[in-house]
């Protein structure tokens, strides 16, 4: 079988991650990496033996497909670039700056035939998946992503930065559309937002209450859902799932139980790029589509305006 020829925009903390994983796997050949800083792009050059480039259109023609990951301001131009050439992207979270350029990639991926996958990494979480075969219609969603403050992500609101990886889950399991929104927000270390919590009321009845911060003095990142099924609490970092559910003993009484579901061992960044790979193959829709990052971000961007009326 013919190898992928693949290359990476962006040598950072995430396109590092991004060129180990396309390095481990036999269907793909790294060809080259991009970064305007030349000394990164060198360096990750030498380092997985491939091509450095300085800018992204040089990849053109020389790939099938591209991981992008650089600051969220420079996603939707290079991200329309290589789908307007027929080239297959995996786009790093936030999808893009704007709704606008969201749907224009949307488009665009749809004219040209070519894959646009959004890099929500936890619906690759071992944990998260095994919870697809536990819970139907979530009532209560509670989540908690507290990072330590560091410079990266900064560009951006914790909403764009942190929050979003949970509004997709949530989305995603949910399938109900928007109530209803209250959010608050708060600058602490930055110029944006680094902690806010949004409660958001679905049409279903269910509600989500999140909390997100990079201002806190260690890592968390839990979600818990609560439905007439039973419990479920899932720790992204530890890729585990606590599973409750509920069973009728004699006289009419109600037992809680733990479900046995197995959570395999497996590492969501592999598994994501792995996914968009095949979906490159086979030429199939992506598991978490252009659509569905657009989704993410129009919930992000309406907390977002949902804490300045409560600012103002």
């Amino acid at each position: 079988m013919k190898k992928i020829r693949v290359g990476v925009v962006g040598t950072g903390h995430l396109g590092n991650y991004h060129l180990q994983k396309y390095q481990k796997l036999a269907n793909c050949e790294v060809i080259g990496v991009v970064d305007v800083v030349k000394e990164s792009a060198l360096l990750a050059a030498e380092k997985y033996d491939c091509d450095a480039m300085f800018d992204h259109r040089d990849l053109a023609g020389k790939v099938d497909a591209v991981s992008i990951a650089v600051p969220t301001g420079s996603h939707h131009k290079i991200a329309k670039d290589f789908l307007e050439s027929g080239v297959d992207v995996l786009l790093e979270k936030p999808m893009t700056a704007t709704l606008k350029e969201a749907d224009e990639l949307v488009a665009i991926s749809d004219e040209k035939g070519a894959i646009l996958q959004i890099g929500f990494i936890e619906r690759f979480n071992p944990a998260i998946v095994a919870l697809e075969k536990v819970t139907r219609a979530p009532l209560f969603i509670e989540a908690h992503r507290l990072h330590p403050f560091g410079s990266r992500g900064t560009d951006v609101d914790v909403i764009l930065d942190l929050m979003i990886h949970d509004l997709d889950i949530i989305l995603h399991f949910v399938k109900s559309p928007v109530m209803d929104v209250e959010a608050v927000g708060v600058s602490v270390l930055s110029n944006k937002v680094d902690i806010a919590n949004a409660r958001i009321t679905f049409e279903s009845g269910c509600v989500a209450n999140i909390t997100a911060s990079r201002i806190t003095n260690k890592k968390m990142q839990k979600i818990r859902f609560f439905g007439v099924e039973g419990y479920h609490s899932v720790d992204y970092g530890k890729r585990e799932l606590i599973s409750l559910g509920r069973k009728s003993v004699s006289e009419g009484g109600i037992e809680i139980v733990r479900n046995n579901v197995e959570v395999k061992k497996e590492d969501p960044l592999e598994e994501e790029v792995i996914s968009f790979l095949d979906s490159v193959t086979r030429r199939a829709p992506p598991l978490v589509s252009g659509n569905d990052g657009r989704e993410s971000l129009k919930l992000a961007l309406h907390i977002i305006e949902k804490m300045k009326i409560g600012i103002q």
